[in-house]
């Protein structure tokens, strides 16, 4: 997987007041966890541009006060109206130690359905993996060629090398659905589907895993 290094300072102080005057500097309060006593740090806003606004994912060395620290982005947290950076949190990797981490799905081919006059509809962008750093993957290729009007692709037919998934089995990523000019009813048809695609992709779970157990 794709690294980038963010350059960053160690925080002295970690209180309100001093977390204020970060953000007012245009800099991001950042922690990094998993390497025994957190380390609080500041980095600036832009530096997390190659990170958080791509569809790419990415591991991250973190270099403070001389020490590199081997990383993954695990939570961040955005202004509800400005979209600012307000904070951001790590979790240190190891060689030998799993990490959970969402991974983009990227659909390659032209399925047989959509060639038919259906509409594909894909429920996850990204899917959470499990796997120690080096078996991390940079994306998920999902052949979706075979499917025909009607048929879904589930995360338990997507085959996984040296890493798990962290939804169900039954956890649908794509499907190929009739289009609504070949549908009888018209839109109140076509916004049936929508919603059974919303319930499927309320089947991926919701709380965020930081670290093997």
């Amino acid at each position: 997987m794709k690294s980038i290094t963010i350059q960053g300072t160690k925080r002295e102080s970690v209180g309100k007041k001093s977390t204020k005057a970060l953000r007012d500097a245009e800099l991001v309060p950042c922690v990094v966890y998993g390497g025994g006593a957190p380390l609080n740090f500041s980095a600036t806003e832009k530096s997390f541009k190659g990170l958080v606004y791509t569809p790419e994912a990415h591991t991250v060395s973190i270099e403070v006060d001389g020490q590199t620290i081997p990383a993954v982005l695990q939570d961040i947290q955005f202004h509800p109206i400005t979209d600012k950076i307000l904070h951001a949190d790590f979790y240190q990797l190891a060689d030998d130690k799993p990490v959970v981490m969402e991974v983009p799905v990227r659909i390659t081919g032209r399925s047989k359905g959509v060639v038919a006059g259906g509409v594909l509809r894909q429920s996850f962008r990204k899917l959470k993996v499990k796997a120690i750093p080096a078996n991390l993957p940079d994306e998920i290729v999902v052949d979706v060629t075979p499917l025909r009007i009607g048929n879904k692709l589930y995360v338990g037919g997507i085959k996984a090398e040296g890493y798990s998934f962290m939804h169900p089995d039954n956890a649908v990523v794509v499907a190929v659905k009739m289009s609504r000019n070949a549908m009888k009813g018209g839109a109140a048809v076509e916004e049936d589907d929508e919603e059974e695609v919303a319930a499927e992709e309320g089947a991926a779970p919701a709380a965020d895993e930081t670290a093997a157990e």
